[in-house]
């Protein structure tokens, strides 16, 4: 998913625009994290980016989307850009 969210609206609250994007983020993901793994594979993992624009999009781990969302309406700004791509990873284990 690659997307700018549009913060404005003549109608709606910031708010309740800033919740209808985080709602639409968390059903992108359990809607992949749903989808059948490829062989070989022990889960989904997710390349996530966001920033005021796509050429200022910074990398961030999933479990950071909304408190970098809630970041990014505290500084007021109109729209934000948020990427999140799918990707099949297989779980690594430290020796101890």
């Amino acid at each position: 998913m690659k997307k700018t969210f549009e913060l404005t609206h003549p109608k709606i609250k910031v708010a309740r625009m800033v919740e209808s994007a985080k709602h639409e983020a968390k059903k992108y993901l359990k809607r992949e994290r749903n989808k059948n793994l490829p062989e070989g594979a022990d889960y989904w993992d997710f390349d996530c980016k966001i920033g005021k624009s796509e050429q200022t999009a910074d990398v961030i781990h999933v479990t950071a989307i909304s408190q970098e969302i809630d970041t990014l309406v505290a500084a007021e700004l109109s729209a934000f850009y948020l990427e999140i791509l799918v990707k099949p990873a297989v779980r690594t284990f430290e020796e101890k």
